[in-house]
């Protein structure tokens, strides 16, 4: 990666014009990766994309709705990948007891934050990949 410039991660945004400019220097986080592999390797594994996406469609989503929606997700994979996400921050899960007893997840504000890059990746795959 060319160079070393480094910036401030802590609540750093960038319009597209500064991320343009800064790209071209060798953008880094505090961590010294590129924020794009930081953001990707946050999203990483088969059953996230999914996840995420059935979080896109629900305000709030039952563990056994995403079961459904998601074709061949296992339990202890949808629980994986929910315990995942919920310790980056990113997802919140409700738990109602009451008979019968379930628990509903939703996005946390960091996860909302998730909705712009879903929509350009939507975009993208709608006009590139077939």
């Amino acid at each position: 990666m060319k160079g070393t410039n480094k910036v401030d991660t802590m609540n750093k945004q960038l319009s597209y014009d500064e991320f343009l400019v800064e790209v071209k220097k060798g953008i880094m986080t505090e961590g010294g990766v590129c924020p794009v592999t930081s953001t990707l390797l946050l999203l990483q594994g088969k059953w996230t994309g999914m996840v995420v996406y059935e979080l896109c469609i629900h305000d709030w989503c039952r563990f056994s709705t995403m079961k459904k929606e998601i074709e061949g997700i296992t339990n202890t994979m949808l629980t994986e990948t929910l315990k995942g996400l919920e310790k980056e921050g990113l997802v919140q899960r409700k738990q109602f007891n009451e008979i019968p007893p379930h628990v509903e997840y939703s996005f946390t504000d960091k996860g909302k934050d998730l909705m712009p890059i879903y929509w350009g990746l939507a975009n993208f795959g709608l006009k590139y990949v077939k």
